[in-house]
């Protein structure tokens, strides 16, 4: 699609590529955001997380990690919003000053993964959901039909762009049906069951700690970081984007996070049950307005996997440029679908794990660089140019990368996730107290810190070198 911008023929914004947004096609006020990640936080698989938190921590453990986890979380999406904001580039071009053009391409590589990863598992979930009702409703289960058919509405969503999806579909439909089905699992919670025994709880110990559900509650808004800037460089301005980023995910993360942790207590019964087994569905589906809860649900999910199959496409351009958004995008729909027939939820709480130790010190390095290194500054011509300032070795910055592997296995040895314990046998180099406060604190802060030191002494990135370039 084309359209006549000051005299020249140039891409509508959903088309801009990984090229800088021009001002003049920055729609998106506050209050956009706000929807976009409100809507995006009202998951049935935040649900699915916040079920993870018991009963191994207590309600008051449970609801404290998922406040605190949460506020942290929102802030780190809301600052990396910023800089797409300022830039007009997708977070994966964002990369660059940090790791080096072809450096960007490893987190690229990784982002893929998950949002395919992430697609799938919310394909997976909605048939489920449908699968429940259609049976009850209806007598059949359909399940590959739902599959199928949730994949090729997300793909069309994915197609249509970020500022018709929120414009058209959000604000004017989706995130208030959202909110309805919302307030009426809350009202059902509160009516039907004994909040003032779940409230009471003890925890049962073993998986998680307190720390490892604060990694498991940072690891959901971490997962949206390298998603943050594809939207937000539609922002009109930098600051009130943060601020409706933050307010609109925070709240409803929260939300659906609390909402996890205490069904899966008044239900009686764990992650497995509620989530693989369907108890969730099957309490809601005989009640008078149950169903109908369910559907909106529905409808809600499939933002979600509107903006991973969207970001996916995304992402693969900053490796492969000359490919078209709705090529990438009709074969991430496919591949998702492919995903979702694979996959299972059983180890989800490894998946997020894993997100966070890749993209909690990723960002911990990009942060760094463009706030403490350069002063939100970005040459932006630079980001596309090879040989030129952002070009390093062969295209690659030997720090940034070498400070986010760091980081990467410092996490690893703190959060422990039991399939990397499993199978590799350096994660416990660190120091022993690192375990005992989670993942994200030391790993952020490290790749921070180290990042900010080394490129000001060391690589000579700061002041000086960037008013000489």
């Amino acid at each position: 699609m084309q359209e006549m911008i000051s005299g020249l023929e140039l891409p509508a914004p959903e088309d801009w590529g990984i090229h800088p947004v021009p001002a003049e096609q920055r729609r998106l006020r506050s209050f956009d955001f706000a929807v976009l990640w409100g809507d995006l936080a009202i998951s049935l698989l935040v649900i699915a997380a916040g079920s993870l938190l018991v009963p191994g921590l207590s309600t008051k453990e449970a609801l404290a990690v998922i406040v605190i986890g949460n506020v942290f979380g929102a802030a780190l999406l809301a600052v990396a919003g910023m800089v797409g904001s300022d830039t007009g580039v997708p977070t994966m071009v964002s990369l660059r000053p940090a790791l080096g053009i072809r450096g960007s391409y490893l987190p690229s590589a990784f982002n893929v993964l998950q949002l395919v990863g992430w697609a799938a598992l919310e394909i997976i979930v909605m048939a489920k959901l449908a699968r429940g009702l259609s049976d009850h409703f209806l007598g059949f289960s359909g399940y590959y039909v739902w599959l199928v058919g949730f994949a090729v509405l997300g793909t069309a969503m994915a197609l249509g762009g970020p500022i018709a999806v929120v414009r058209q579909w959000m604000q004017k439909f989706g995130v208030w049906v959202v909110i309805a089905a919302s307030l009426w699992l809350t009202f059902r919670l509160f009516d039907a069951y004994d909040l003032d025994a779940i409230w009471n709880r003890p925890g049962a110990g073993g998986f998680p700690t307190f720390w490892q559900g604060l990694d498991l509650v940072i690891s959901l808004p971490v997962s949206w970081l390298p998603l943050v800037g594809d939207y937000s460089r539609f922002a009109r301005r930098a600051g009130p984007a943060a601020a409706g980023t933050y307010l609109g995910y925070v709240i409803a993360n929260i939300w659906f996070f609390a909402l996890g942790a205490l069904y899966v207590q008044a239900l009686g019964t764990d992650y497995v049950g509620f989530v693989s087994g369907g108890a969730f569905v099957a309490m809601l589906v005989p009640l008078t307005l149950g169903w109908l809860a369910l559907i909106a649900l529905l409808a809600g999910e499939t933002d979600e996997v509107f903006a991973n199959v969207y970001s996916t496409a995304v992402s693969l351009r900053n490796v492969t440029p000359a490919l078209g958004h709705s090529l990438l995008t009709l074969l991430v729909g496919v591949v998702s679908v492919v995903a979702a027939i694979s996959l299972d939820l059983i180890a989800y709480e490894t998946f997020l794990l894993l997100i966070g130790g890749v993209f909690v010190p990723l960002f911990g390095v990009l942060f760094a660089d463009y706030f403490a290194v350069r002063g939100r500054r970005y040459e932006t011509s630079a980001l596309y140019e090879a040989g030129g300032s952002y070009w390093y070795l062969s295209g690659f910055n030997p720090l940034g990368v070498v400070v986010w592997a760091l980081g990467f296995l410092l996490y690893v040895h703190a959060a422990q996730p039991q399939w990397l314990l499993d199978n590799l046998d350096f994660v416990s180099w660190a120091p022993t107290f690192v375990s005992e406060i989670g993942g994200t604190l030391p790993a952020f802060a490290f790749s921070f810190v180290a990042y900010l030191l080394v490129a000001r002494l060391w690589l000579g990135l700061g002041k000086k070198s960037l008013a000489a370039a």
